[in-house]
Formats: C-alpha cells, structure tokens, sequence
C-alpha cells in the first residue's frame, strides 16, 4: 500500500527526528518511565509511521466493511443501520426476584436478555443438593427445573425477544427447560431466538465449572448444534467464550488464540459428526471480554474477524460468506472492577464500553459500579445501561464504519496480535491439539504465568490501579447501596422442588429418565430425551446425574 521510495525518505526523516527534535526533547524532560506496555504487558512504542504496517494490503488485510476478511466489520453500515444489541447480564437469587429484574430492564431500554446461573446451577446440581449449601442465588439465578424456568419468563413473551444463556456444562439441559418454557407459552422451537453459551473447552482451561470428562462433553455440545442445525433456524447454539479465559488472567492475544482456537474445535466435531460446515457455522457466536488497554482491544475484535474469516474459508473450505463472520458480543471486564473507590468503575466501563464499540461489537454488556461487592443494584445497573445509551445516542462514534481504520498503531497491533494468535496455535498443534494440550496444563499454565506477570507489576508499582495502589483513600466508606436479595428466596425455591418431585408423574420422570440413560449410552443425540426428561419435570439434578453415571466425573490433573 505504500511506495518504497516513500518509505525510504520516511526512515530518513524519522531517524533525523530522533536525532535532532526527540534528543532535545528528552533532554529537557525525560518522559515517565521506559517501560510503557499494554495490559499484557506488551511493550508499546512512542511512535508508529507507516515504517510500522508497511507490509499492510488494504484489499487483502482490511477490505470494505461486510466484506471479506471483514477486519473492519462484518456489516457493511455497522450501527449505521442500527445500534448493537443492548444485552444486560442478569440474575440473582429467586427466579422471581429475577423475573422482576427483567422486566425493568427492558422498561429501560435493554434490548435483550442475558441469564446468569448460580454456582448449583452451573455445577449441574438442585438447589437442595447437599453440594449446594450456602450457594444459592448468589452468583446468578437458581433454575432447578422447568417451573423456575415458566417462572423466570412469565409475562416476558419468548417469541419476542432474544436470550442468550451463561451456562456450559448443563448447558444442553438448561436449554431444553427454556425450550419447554417457551412451548407452554405456545412458542414453537423454530420461532426462538437467542444463544447458548455452550462453551465447555475453556472450562478445562479457565473457569473450571465442569461436569464430566471432556470428550463425553464435547459429544454433549456437538448434540446440541446438530439439534439446533436441524430444529432451530434462528438460535445460535453455542458463543465460544475468551471473556472467561480473560478474566482467569490472560493476555489478550492469549484470550484470542485460545478462544480462536476452541471455535475451530467445535467446527472439526461438528464436521466429524457428519454436518457440512455451511449448516452449522454461519450460526456460531463469540463472547470477548473488552479489558481496560482501549486500543489493544480495539485491535483484538478487528484481528478476530480476520482470522476467523481466513480459517472458515481457507483451512474448512466454507462457501457461504455468513460461515467466515467472526460475530461476537462483548462484556466489559469484571476483573477490572475495584471495591475500592467503586463510583471510578462507572469510568472504567465506559472506556472498555467505548472500545467494544469501536471494535465492532454485535452486542455489549456493561458492568456495574458495584459489582466487586455484590450483585448489580437497580440504581447500579441502570448507570450501566445509560453508559451504552449515551455512546450510541451522544458519542459520534456510532456515524462511520471502523474510524481507527488506518491507523499506524492500531493496525500494527492488529497485526501482531494475529501473529501471536498464530504462534500459539503452532504450540498447540506440536502439543497434539486441544484436547491433549488442556490434559497437558498448557492452557492453564499460560493464563496463569500471565496472571501472576500482572500482579506483580501492580505490587511493583510498574502498574497503577487508581484507588488501590495509586490514589487510594485510607478513610474511604462505601457510599453506593448494596443490593439485597429476598431472604425467603431458598426457602421458596426448595419447597417448590419438594412439591415438584410430590405432584409430578414419577412414572413418567423414570421412563424419561432410563431413555436418557440409554440415549447417553449410545450414540443417539440426546437432546430429545433430554427434553422428555424436561417436559416431565425431571429435575437439573436428577438429568445430570444420569449424565455422571453414564459419562463419570473429571477431576483436573495437578501438573508440577
């Protein structure tokens, strides 16, 4: 893209710059510090000139927007034709308490809904299971069978809005009981829109809430596409997840490799089951965190959408454009919230909210002030909601497509994040791919040699946190509300599951229950046992346990 005579003059003239302006310049005042790096502690340099992307081929690197390789967007008018979607991430104790949630957010203008699952939930257990005392309600809402799923939905018309589910290793089961919910509202499967999370590589890799070994569980997810694939035109069945992996610690080059690299999993189980690539991929999803460093970011979304595009057409031979979109939504980084000073993380998501945009987003949570004290109050999540409202309303930055477009930094990080992506999947595949690398700890060990990396910077004071070790108040008292849930909450839900299992056809639960039990045993998909086991108010717990007898459990190697 640029002229080699051109670029010789340029190094010239930046070497007389340095030698001359920059000499007399740091001279008289030295900047800062000599160590100026990225939130991955990447080093940055002062300056990027042409000198920096002169390799850079607009055709082939950026392209038009909506066009392959869709480094500048998948949509051609991006928020031109409309905003992304504003999906608020919700849940917390009773499906009740949730269910009211709900529907003020979307009194606010939230334009679809997000569910989050309490730990027993997400671990596949009842709310009453001896392994879930102490837990209920208090990372998300508690969803034990179908009637807290009529129940966390009521009034709220399935067909009309989209939801998107945080859950991964029951993922399948908690999606047949949204399934069911959504037919006693008389919604047909094929008319429901949303996403399953769905993700359960990087629970091997990052957040550890696994229920069986990976192999049976990786059946589970691939059960669960091809039932989307054949049933459910409009839901995406799977949102391969770095936002997980992020905040375990890693890098943002490592948070693409890794969730890059799972997507392309998912697709070589999908061909191996049997489906062609262009049936099932133009439906996978993406969920990145979007972390403090506001350009790397930036970069991180753009080199995504590259990567993504090159390996569905180049390396799986898709056909079909919508196959080689990289679609993703973005939640801003939890891991970056401070109980210190907590007014100053309005500020924080803001930044992380404005870089998701610029990226490229499909759609956008935003954190709460609160959320490293407790779940999200009402006052708290609507700030958050109005920070997304006033960057698609006040901002500008919504008016063209990928305005960073071009620029010399911007594209240098884009490009170097694509190489570290790829340097990282040569490691994997030496290892002998993903699965034989998550038993070997590398995955684990890379996030966690990052994690450590970046806090002992901050205890170095090579990296300042304002309000916790830099800036910080010794007589600080907190002065937000704090939300409370209701304290009648589990004893509500646990008599419901008592009279539940009372009032059911237990016949019934039992005939379902073996024909799962067969169907896992087997090679049959097991999504439609799964949603007769449902149907009959089988509990979360009583369909997992099925799971545990047929699959068995995993426990996580301990590398030295």
């Amino acid at each position: 893209m640029y002229d080699q005579a051109k670029l010789a003059q340029l190094a010239e003239a930046r070497d007389r710059w340095e030698e001359t302006t920059l000499h007399q310049t740091l001279a008289r005042a030295p900047e800062r510090r000599d160590d100026f790096m990225t939130t991955s502690s990447e080093p940055i340099r002062r300056l990027y000139t042409p000198l920096d992307v002169a390799d850079l081929d607009y055709l082939d690197d950026l392209g038009h927007p909506g066009e392959y390789p869709f480094t500048r967007s998948v949509h051609s008018t991006l928020y031109r034709g409309k905003p992304w979607t504003m999906r608020m991430f919700a849940g917390f104790g009773s499906a009740e308490e949730t269910n009211a949630r709900y529907k003020y957010l979307l009194g606010q203008g939230n334009m679809g809904l997000s569910v989050a699952f309490d730990l027993p939930t997400l671990m596949g257990y009842d709310t009453d299971a001896p392994q879930a005392l102490g837990e209920f309600g208090k990372c998300g809402v508690a969803i034990s069978s179908l009637r807290d799923m009529e129940i966390l939905f009521d009034g709220i018309p399935l067909d009309k809005v989209t939801t998107s589910m945080t859950i991964n290793g029951p993922a399948a089961v908690i999606w047949a009981m949204y399934i069911a919910a959504a037919e006693k509202q008389g919604v047909p499967m094929s008319q429901l829109g949303g996403t399953l999370q769905n993700d359960i590589l990087k629970e091997y890799q990052a957040q550890k809430e696994y229920l069986f070994p990976p192999e049976p569980s990786m059946r589970l997810v691939i059960d669960t596409i091809e039932f989307g694939t054949r049933h459910m035109p409009l839901w995406n069945t799977i949102s391969i997840s770095g936002y997980h992996i992020r905040e375990a610690g890693s890098t943002a080059a490592q948070e693409l490799a890794f969730t890059l690299g799972n997507g392309l999993e998912y697709v070589r189980w999908g061909v191996a089951r049997g489906l062609d690539v262009d049936e099932f991929a133009p439906r996978l999803s993406f969920f990145f965190n979007c972390h403090n460093d506001f350009f790397e970011e930036i970069a991180k979304f753009r080199a995504a959408r590259r990567i993504w595009a090159r390996e569905m057409r180049e390396t799986f031979g898709a056909k079909n454009p919508r196959s080689w979109l990289c679609r993703f939504h973005t939640q801003t980084a939890g891991v970056s919230l401070t109980a210190q000073q907590p007014e100053n993380n309005v500020v924080r998501v803001a930044i992380q909210a404005l870089a998701a945009v610029l990226g490229g987003t499909q759609s956008l949570h935003t954190n709460s002030m609160d959320e490293a004290l407790a779940l999200p109050s009402e006052e708290a999540v609507t700030v958050a909601l109005r920070t997304q409202q006033i960057i698609a309303e006040e901002s500008g930055v919504v008016n063209t497509v990928d305005p960073l477009a071009g620029s010399f930094f911007v594209e240098h990080e884009t490009n170097k994040i694509e190489a570290q992506v790829y340097d990282y999947w040569q490691q994997v595949d030496e290892i002998g791919g993903v699965l034989p690398a998550i038993d070997s700890g590398f995955y684990q060990t890379e996030i966690s040699l990052a994690a450590y990396r970046y806090q002992r910077e901050i205890d170095a004071g090579r990296r300042n946190i304002v309000g916790v070790n830099a800036y910080a108040d010794p007589d600080e008292q907190l002065r937000i509300p704090i939300l409370k849930m209701d304290p009648r909450g589990y004893e509500r839900q646990v008599g419901r599951l008592a009279a539940i299992r009372a009032e059911r056809d237990n016949e019934q639960v039992a005939v379902a229950l073996s024909a799962l039990r067969e169907a896992a045993a087997g090679d049959a998909n097991t999504m439609p046992a799964i949603l007769d086991a449902v149907r009959a108010y089988a509990t979360l717990g009583e369909i997992t346990d099925v799971f545990r007898e047929v699959f068995g459990t995993y426990e996580e190697p301990t590398w030295i």
